[in-house]
């Protein structure tokens, strides 16, 4: 039996990550969390297996039959009162544990790493173990028959996700065994002559990263989701923080997820245009993390406790309009009544938090907008390409750019659509997807969407890319190309720069983008608020963010979603042959969803979520920063 997404995820309610501390776990406290869970309109939980608390009574060894039992009687609980329970598929960040040996665990060129897994279940019993290596299959494999044998007693009572958290594996010098035979195969030199130098030698680094890159996808991101397919059930993903191309590695799990506001909602539309390419109907979002900011361990975060549901609200709704559709809250700490236990990081979310009567409403305004934009599948006019090779030709960023979540451009969380492309509803892509891209008929399609133009703005494209981009060319794809690219890369190719000069003497190729494609953007407007689009046969289904949402960056300001006055936005739509002049009335704290019929009719769908005044109303506090 093959196990889809929709199997699992039957509904559009929000998930919460239930953070269980290594020590006694309490069937009576785990009843009571789950069916408070049930009562506050969340649609399940991902159990997520971190460190002890400071003077915690030692509970089962990580893996034991015990634990499998509690994780048995948890996840048939959940079943019981209707609530989905996925799985993190290991403890703290990366895989690992005590039970890797030196010959599966993570190395660098110098030999084993010195990373060990820190904050993990282990812990509890004064183990920390070693980081699994990413760039080994069968490393993985092994590592996959230890986590799964605990997990299949709870995965036989009803298939779940498997959770693969943000990379966190030390990338400097990262190596495998026989990695210099692969690098030779692929580009005729010898990476050992060059790799303590990688910062000086750009072209050497570029070359580096790109045999990394493949090596992730092929041997981690593509098996996993296989192994989780064998044990009945799908993976759920968040590939940020690897060395990869992320669409390329978002596009091989069954779920690809987001996270902000550790990242900036705009990094969503990589997930989500990875997802729209290969049609996958669900992107999910660790959302609300570290919203006010973050502290190292054991914190707490800065606001936490005081969370304002509007400024989750917002954060949200920038989600949405990035294309998020399935919301996982961070996070719900295991509880017993009466017990303050937290999380290092907010946001706080339980009994006892500070929007607790809020919450029901709340999450069913999550429910509500993640269903519409389930429904259908994602409308795009623009390909964007993502300067991937940009990126890897580059290596850290400034100090003033980085942040706990960001320290190497390649981690793409700066790279954002140039304003002149946002009103034709752009995705992301990649050469990877132009390998079987097609334009026939006036339409350019690539995997599962069709496309009106490619643009691209970039310093870098690697040879491969040019030439798909030249084949396009030739059948008459619209290309705007705003500068002439260099070629990436060590060995340099003689015939570059033919090619070059080929592709910018097509016919459907220019660097302004009037003169490329005859279709004028979806959505014309001065202050186009920010937007996803859903398709259903001719029918458009558009969401479009409160304006407040294009200023949100990491962290937020305490109260930054306040708001005391209406905003008119005035757009032109243009859709199915008709243009249409739009008043976009945004009450506060407010978002809307437009209809649009194939003849021109518009309707917006009622999606108002009232913030209660108790929320909002220390407006002196908030004014102040």
């Amino acid at each position: 039996m093959n196990i889809t997404v929709k199997d699992i995820y039957k509904n559009t309610k929000p998930y919460v990550r239930w953070w269980w501390f290594s020590g006694k776990i309490d069937p009576a406290v785990i009843k009571y969390q789950l069916d408070w869970c049930k009562e506050n309109n969340f649609g399940g939980v991902e159990l997520a297996f971190m460190y002890p608390l400071p003077d915690s009574e030692p509970g089962p060894e990580w893996l034991s039959e015990e634990w499998s039992e509690i994780v048995v009687f948890t996840k048939g609980y959940a079943t019981k009162i209707g609530l989905g329970c996925d799985f993190t598929f290991g403890t703290s960040w990366p895989f690992g544990g005590s039970f890797i040996n030196e010959n599966d665990a993570a190395k660098n060129f110098y030999g084993l790493s010195t990373q060990r897994l820190e904050k993990s279940w282990e812990m509890a019993h004064g183990k920390k173990g070693l980081i699994l290596n990413h760039l080994d299959h069968n490393a993985l494999e092994r590592y996959a028959e230890k986590i799964g044998e605990a997990l299949k007693p709870a995965l036989q009572i009803s298939p779940s996700a498997l959770f693969c958290d943000s990379w966190e594996v030390d990338t400097e010098l990262l190596w495998t065994d026989g990695l210099e035979k692969l690098f030779m195969d692929e580009f005729g030199y010898d990476i050992r002559l060059y790799v303590r130098d990688l910062d000086k030698r750009q072209s050497v680094r570029y070359d580096y990263r790109k045999l990394i890159a493949k090596l992730i996808i092929d041997e981690f991101y593509r098996p996993f989701t296989d192994i989780c397919h064998k044990l009945g059930g799908i993976s759920r993903v968040q590939c940020h923080g690897s060395p990869t191309d992320l669409l390329a590695a978002y596009s091989v799990v069954d779920v690809p997820e987001s996270e902000s506001l550790l990242f900036d909602p705009h990094f969503s539309q990589i997930p989500a245009s990875a997802a729209a390419i290969t049609d996958k109907p669900i992107v999910s979002a660790e959302t609300f993390t570290c919203i006010y900011g973050w502290l190292p361990y054991p914190g707490p975060g800065p606001y936490q406790d005081k969370e304002q549901i509007a400024d989750l609200k917002l954060l949200a709704d920038a989600l949405f309009a990035n294309g998020i559709n399935f919301v996982i809250w961070h996070g719900m700490p295991y509880n017993p009544p009466g017990c303050k236990n937290r999380f290092y990081a907010t946001v706080h979310t339980g009994p006892d938090c500070n929007f607790v009567k809020e919450l029901p409403g709340f999450n069913h305004y999550l429910e509500k907008v993640s269903e519409f934009m389930r429904t259908g599948n994602p409308y795009g006019g623009a390909g964007v390409y993502l300067p991937l090779e940009d990126t890897w030709m580059l290596n850290e960023l400034p100090e003033e750019f980085q942040r706990p979540s960001a320290r190497y451009y390649w981690e793409l969380q700066y790279v954002k659509f140039p304003d002149e492309v946002k009103g034709f509803r752009p995705i992301w892509i990649t050469d990877h997807f132009l390998d079987n891209a097609d334009f026939s008929n006036g339409v350019l399609k690539i995997g599962a969407m069709n496309l009106d133009f490619l643009y691209i703005d970039v310093d870098w494209i690697d040879i491969k890319a040019l030439k798909n981009l030249n084949k396009l060319a030739e059948r008459g794809c619209p290309i705007c190309i705003i500068k002439k690219p260099s070629q990436p890369g060590f060995n340099k190719d003689k015939k570059y720069d033919d090619l070059v000069r080929k592709l910018f003497s097509q016919k459907s190729v220019s660097g302004i983008i009037q003169r490329t494609t005859i279709k004028p953007p979806l959505i014309e407007g001065r202050l186009i608020p920010e937007f996803w689009v859903r398709k259903i046969d001719e029918e458009l289904i558009i969401f479009f963010s409160h304006p407040m949402t294009r200023s949100i960056t990491y962290p937020m300001r305490y109260g930054q979603s306040f708001c005391e006055t209406d905003m008119n936005i005035k757009i032109v739509l243009n859709y199915a042959g008709f243009k249409k002049d739009i008043n976009l009335l945004f009450k506060p704290y407010q978002a809307l969803l437009l209809r649009v019929s194939k003849y021109g009719n518009t309707k917006f769908e009622d999606i108002n979520f009232s913030v209660p005044p108790s929320l909002i109303s220390n407006i002196d506090e908030q004014r102040r920063f």
